[in-house]
């Protein structure tokens, strides 16, 4: 008679790493809220400031989420870092300004025609991203399709400078102020002594339902079932009747969609824009959408507000020279005890 069948069990070693990787990163992840927690109450006795900090850095994040969406959809459809990416961010900044100019936007003007007015700079913003992201791909990505991964990731690098130098020589090489159009930094109201200001509910109320309806468009529409079919296998996907090279450009059409509107957000918010923007913050979005986790649109989003929150605790309290060594010792932590983000890949690689 047959023994019966035992199970076999994860062994030791495995599950000792499985326990010491999730406990780890959520170690890592809550060290510096968690000692500045208690430093303010052993010191001053309410979280007021900490508070304050999460609050800034979510609307910091709430940008680089939108920039990090970009990064990740292009990589989740072709797996290619597209390093002119950040630049598209920084041409959005630069026509949100000067389509201020263009219509006659200032400061103290009425809110009504404020709010239209930026409603259509944000549109004006939006499809000039687009348009170029749609145009880099055509003309640099596209007939690299099929050629060795070195060869577009070098001419990712190669757009990026030929934009970068754009933007110096359309605005100069001197960060140039703008408007405040809606004061950025005049306090809106106040919770439990956290103040809200107006750059905060921009940030976050553009950002919001522009994710939502990124996502809803992406898991219900026909073109964003697309885009996952292709993402999944694009020589399946058309053999399937999908052209795949619509649906390539149309990604790229959206995440510099997306790479637009945080420009414009950018330039409202901070009232300063310059042409070396767009590496330092595309830098900081493609290290959101690597921490949380390259071809998931959730965990671009989250890692950018990670990131964000952890950009303003370490501006506010430690010094602004010690942030970006502090955010990649982040990500670095958190590729050590998950290599592939905090929710993982939804990539071809991953299966």
């Amino acid at each position: 008679m047959e023994a019966a069948s035992i199970p076999a069990r994860a062994p030791l070693g495995s599950r000792v790493r499985q326990i010491v990787s999730t406990y780890g990163m959520i170690a890592v992840l809550l060290a510096l809220p968690v000692y500045f927690l208690i430093h303010d109450l052993a010191t001053v006795g309410d979280l007021t400031r900490l508070g304050q900090n999460l609050v800034a850095g979510i609307s910091n994040g709430a940008i680089w989420a939108l920039v990090a969406i970009g990064y990740t959809l292009v990589y989740g459809i072709i797996e290619l870092i597209n390093f002119a990416h950040g630049e598209v961010f920084m041409i959005g900044s630069f026509v949100s300004a000067s389509f201020f100019a263009t219509i006659g936007l200032h400061e103290g003007m009425n809110v009504v025609p404020l709010f239209f007015g930026l409603l259509l700079t944000l549109i004006v913003a939006m499809l000039a991203s687009g348009s170029l992201n749609v145009l880099i791909e055509r003309v640099a990505y596209r007939p690299l399709r099929s050629a060795p991964k070195l060869a577009p990731l070098i001419t990712a690098v190669g757009m990026s400078f030929i934009l970068q130098n754009v933007g110096l020589l359309w605005k100069g090489g001197s960060p140039v102020s703008i408007d405040d159009l809606i004061s950025a930094q005049h306090d809106l109201f106040t919770i439990f002594g956290v103040t809200i200001q107006n750059g905060d509910v921009l940030a976050v109320g553009v950002t919001v339902p522009l994710l939502l309806l990124m996502t809803a468009f992406i898991s219900r529409s026909r073109l964003g079932k697309a885009m996952r079919a292709t993402a999944q296998d694009p020589e399946a996907a058309r053999l399937m009747g999908i052209n795949v090279d619509t649906t390539i450009s149309m990604t790229f059409l959206l995440g510099g969609m997306l790479a637009g509107a945080a420009g414009l957000i950018y330039a409202l918010y901070q009232t300063t824009i310059w042409y070396f923007q767009g590496f330092t913050g595309g830098l900081v979005a493609f290290t959101a959408a690597v921490m949380g986790g390259i071809g998931n649109l959730q965990g671009a989003v989250l890692g950018g507000l990670i990131i964000g929150c952890i950009q303003q605790m370490s501006d506010n309290r430690i010094g602004g020279q010690w942030t970006p060594a502090i955010v990649f010792a982040y990500l670095v932590l958190i590729m050590v005890f998950k290599p592939s983000g905090l929710l993982g890949e939804q990539t071809r690689d991953a299966g």
